[in-house]
């Protein structure tokens, strides 16, 4: 299976890992449903309980571990949430925040390279 590089914007600095292009389809899928979670809570009115929405929990293991984890509970709408990243392997691991807008434009920058 072909990997490319995968570049990952953070809040601070950034990361770049092998990907697959199976596997950033896979992960836009999960993040397309999280938007659908995050939209539902956003979109709730004043004083009326949200329905929880299931987090999404997305895993790759290639040459690294990588995580993408989001609460959508938490959120007030789906531009000011962020996702937590985990990137690791037998030496190393980081473990930090991203804006997910700026993964979603990550990860559609990355398929679009690999088309």
């Amino acid at each position: 299976m072909p990997t490319a590089q995968l570049r990952l914007n953070l809040v601070e600095g950034s990361v770049t890992f092998s990907f697959t292009p199976v596997a950033a389809q896979e992960l836009k899928a999960e993040i397309a449903t999280l938007m659908q979670s995050l939209k539902a809570v956003a979109n709730k009115t004043p004083g009326e309980k949200a329905q929880p929405q299931a987090s999404m929990e997305y895993q790759y293991t290639g040459d690294v571990f990588f995580e993408c984890f989001c609460n959508p509970n938490i959120w007030p709408s789906p531009f000011a949430a962020k996702v937590l990243i985990t990137v690791r392997d037998d030496r190393i691991r980081l473990t930090t925040e991203a804006e997910l807008t700026r993964t979603i434009e990550d990860l559609n920058e990355f398929i679009e390279s690999q088309s």
